[in-house]
C-alpha cells in the first residue's frame, strides 16, 4: 500500500488468480482517458507546485481548528504522534488508490470503487463523499460567520472582527455576512469547471495558513520567555472510564484534517507528467503535518487548558503581549481568507460527486452548462442555509469524522487492496489494509460511542 518505484514485475499468485505484469515504472493513472473525458480549451497540463497547492489546500481545511483540542485530549505526546500516525495512513491509503487505479484504468476514486465492488460501491462512495465535503463546507461558513460577525457560547458573546471594528451594523451581521461570502467569493470560484484553475488561490490559502502558524508561535514563545505560560502536559488526563473513552473522540477529527482523497484522481489527472503524482503526495503530506505539529504545538503552549473546540475562539481575547488586539484581529483574518479560499477545493469535489449520484449516465459535466450552473446554485444555497442553523462546528467533526471520513479515508482504499480484483496486492498490503480496517472500525465505534454518551448526559443534567 505504499507508493514507490520499481522495475516491471510479473506476481505469481498461489490463491488462483490470474498472474498480472506490471510496468511500476508507468504513470500511477492512465495516459488516455475514456470518451467522456473532454478538454476544456488549450491546456498542456498541471504543474508539479500547483499540484501541491492544490493537494495541501484539499487536506489543511477547517479542520486544523479542532486539532489544538484534539492535542488537548491526548496531550503533547500522543497528540504529536497521532498527527504523525494519521499522516502515515494518509500516505498509505492514496498510494493503494494509485496503485489499483492503473490496472482498473480508473481516472475517478468512485471508477477504482465501481471496479472493485461494482455499482453499489460507486454509489456508497458517492454517499460519503457528499456528506463528508458537505459538513466540511458547513464548518467553513460557519467559521467565517462566528470570526467576522461574532458568535454567542453559553450567554457570552465574542465579537466578530467587523462587529469589533465597526460596532453592530446591519451589513456586519451573520446573515449578511455569509449571503455576501456566497455570492461574491465562493459562487465565482466554484465556477471554474478545471481544478488547476485555483491553483493561486490554493498557494494564498497554504500561505495564509502559515501565516497563522508563525503568529501564532511567536506569540507563544514571547509569553513562554515572559514566564506567562507554562509547557504543556506531554500525556493525556485519563481517571476513569469516561475520560478514557473520550481519548478516541480526538482520531475522528485529527483524521478529518489530512482527508484530500476524493481529489487525488482531479488533480493526477490534470497533471503534465502523471509520475509525479508519488512525489506531490509525500510533498503535500509533509507540509500539512508540520503545519499540523506547529499549529497544536503553540496553541496549546499558548492556551493550555482554556483551548476550546474551535481555536479561533480563544483569539478574542487580551493574549497579554504587545499589539495584541492588532494581532488577534490579523490571525482571525487571515484564517476567514484562507477558509474562504479553501472552500472551492472542496465544494469542487461535492459538485462532482454530487452530480454523479444524481446523473450517473449523463454527458459530463463540463460540457453541460445548464446541468453545471444548476448544481453549483442549487448547492451554494443549501450551504448558506445548513450555515445558518448549525450551532457548533465540533458536532460536524465528530460525526462526519466518524462515519463519512472514515470510510473515504481508510476503510474504503484499503477494502480495495484486500478485494484485490486484478491480484496485484502483496502480503504487506493485505496485511496493512486489514489493519487499518480494525482501527478504523474500533475507533470510529469508540468516538460515536463516548460522544453520544456525553450529549445525552448534557441533555439530561440538571
Amino acid at each position: 500500500m505504499t507508493v514507490a518505484s520499481f522495475s516491471p514485475v510479473k506476481e505469481n499468485r498461489p490463491n488462483g488468480k490470474s498472474n498480472h505484469i506490471i510496468d511500476e515504472k508507468a504513470p500511477l493513472l492512465p495516459l488516455k482517458y475514456s470518451d467522456s473525458d473532454v478538454e476544456l480549451g488549450e491546456f498542456n497540463g498541471a504543474s508539479f507546485s500547483g499540484a501541491v497547492f492544490n493537494l495541501s489546500t484539499s487536506i489543511v481545511g477547517a479542520g486544523i481548528m479542532g486539532l489544538p483540542a484534539a492535542m488537548k485530549i491526548l496531550g503533547l505526546g500522543p497528540g504529536i504522534a497521532m498527527i504523525l500516525f494519521m499522516g502515515f495512513l494518509t500516505k498509505s491509503t492514496v498510494g493503494t488508490m494509485l496503485k489499483f487505479s492503473k490496472p482498473s484504468n480508473s481516472v475517478t476514486y468512485c471508477g477504482l470503487l465501481k471496479d472493485s465492488f461494482g455499482r453499489t460501491g460507486g454509489i456508497v462512495l458517492h454517499i460519503c463523499i457528499i456528506i463528508n465535503n458537505l459538513g466540511s463546507l458547513f464548518v467553513f461558513m460557519i467559521i467565517i460567520g462566528d470570526v467576522l460577525s461574532g458568535t454567542s457560547s453559553s450567554g457570552v458573546h465574542h465579537s466578530g472582527v467587523l462587529e469589533g471594528l465597526f460596532g453592530e451594523r446591519w451589513w456586519n451581521g451573520r446573515t449578511f455576512v455569509l449571503l455576501f461570502t456566497s455570492l461574491a467569493i465562493l459562487a465565482p470560484l466554484a465556477s471554474f469547471k478545471r481544478v488547476d484553475s485555483l491553483r493561486y488561490t490554493s498557494a494564498l490559502s497554504v500561505a495564509l495558513a502559515v501565516v497563522f502558524v508563525i503568529i501564532t508561535a511567536g506569540i507563544a514563545t514571547v509569553k513562554l520567555f515572559n514566564g506567562n505560560t507554562e509547557m504543556p502536559r506531554w500525556l493525556p488526563n485519563v481517571t476513569d472510564t469516561a475520560s478514557f473513552l473520550q481519548l478516541f473522540t480526538a482520531v475522528p477529527v485529527v483524521l478529518l484534517a489530512y482527508i484530500c482523497h476524493y481529489n487525488v484522481h482531479p488533480i493526477a489527472k490534470e497533471l503534465e507528467d502523471k509520475s509525479e503524482m508519488p512525489s506531490i503526495v509525500r510533498t503535500s503530506l509533509i507540509l500539512c503535518m508540520v503545519v499540523y505539529i506547529a499549529t497544536s504545538f503553540f496553541c496549546f503552549l499558548l492556551f493550555g487548558e482554556s483551548i476550546l473546540d474551535d481555536v479561533l475562539a480563544n483569539f478574542d481575547v487580551d493574549l497579554g503581549v504587545p499589539y495584541s488586539s492588532f494581532l488577534t484581529y490579523l490571525v482571525r483574518v487571515c484564517y476567514a481568507i484562507h477558509v474562504m479560499l479553501v472552500a472551492p477545493i472542496i465544494f469542487f469535489a461535492l459538485r462532482l460527486n454530487l452530480d454523479g449520484f444524481l446523473f450517473p449516465s449523463a454527458k459530463p459535466l463540463v460540457v453541460d452548462n445548464k446541468r453545471f450552473t444548476i448544481l453549483t446554485a442549487v448547492m451554494i444555497v443549501c450551504i448558506f442555509i445548513g450555515a445558518n442553523f448549525i450551532p457548533s462546528i465540533w458536532i460536524v467533526f465528530q460525526f462526519s469524522g466518524g462515519t463519512a471520513g472514515v470510510c473515504v479515508g481508510l476503510i474504503f482504499p484499503a477494502a480495495v487492496a484486500l478485494r484485490d480484483r486484478h491480484g496485484i496486492a502483496t502480503k504487506k498490503d493485505m496485511i496493512l489494509a486489514i489493519f487499518i480496517v480494525v482501527l478504523a472500525i474500533f475507533s470510529s465505534v469508540l468516538a460515536i460511542y463516548s460522544e453520544a454518551s456525553a450529549l445525552f448526559k448534557k441533555n439530561s443534567g440538571p
